[in-house]
């Protein structure tokens, strides 16, 4: 698969930011950047087992030349793409970035073929992300605890409409 680099996001996604957006998708050479942004937002090294992953979709988004969030994704399976992680520099949050970056990310996954978008979120340790879900009309498809998380997860899934 071709990787494009640094292609810039449809600019209706970024409209629904409260502070001037851009969001552009990244390719492995920015890693080291959304590594940077993962510690600073979750005081944590992780996050994703493995970046060999099909269909790789990383995304950045800038505010007026600062980095201020990521969010990441692949293939789950042929019809599925599963959003793995995500966040927001804290001094950003409550600007509707998430959600921009969620729009952004769901666009490019359309236009990609998928049928179906999926993501987990930990409603005690995010609970943003479960009032964002809920709010944009996901279903929560699954529900269990996670010992490893202490928390429960849940999971939302979102299925494109084939018109």
């Amino acid at each position: 698969m071709e990787k494009q680099r640094d292609r810039p996001v449809p600019s209706d996604a970024a409209e629904v930011a409260e502070v001037p957006l851009d969001i552009c998708e990244v390719g492995m050479e920015r890693l080291d950047t959304i590594r940077h942004l993962n510690v600073e937002i979750f005081d944590d090294e992780h996050i994703i087992k493995t970046f060999d992953r099909d269909d790789l979709l990383m995304l950045l988004a800038r505010s007026t030349g600062t980095v201020v969030g990521f969010k990441l994704g692949y293939q789950l399976d042929a019809s599925t793409f599963y959003s793995a992680k995500g966040g927001v520099r804290p001094t950003y949050r409550r600007n509707g970035i998430a959600r921009a970056l969620l729009y952004a990310m769901l666009d490019v996954v359309q236009k990609r073929g998928y049928e179906r978008f999926v993501y987990d979120t930990f409603p005690n340790k995010h609970p943003g992300m479960t009032v964002l879900g809920l709010d944009e009309g996901f279903e929560v498809v699954r529900a269990g605890y996670s010992p490893q998380y202490q928390d429960y997860r849940l999971r939302f899934a979102w299925a494109f409409d084939d018109g």
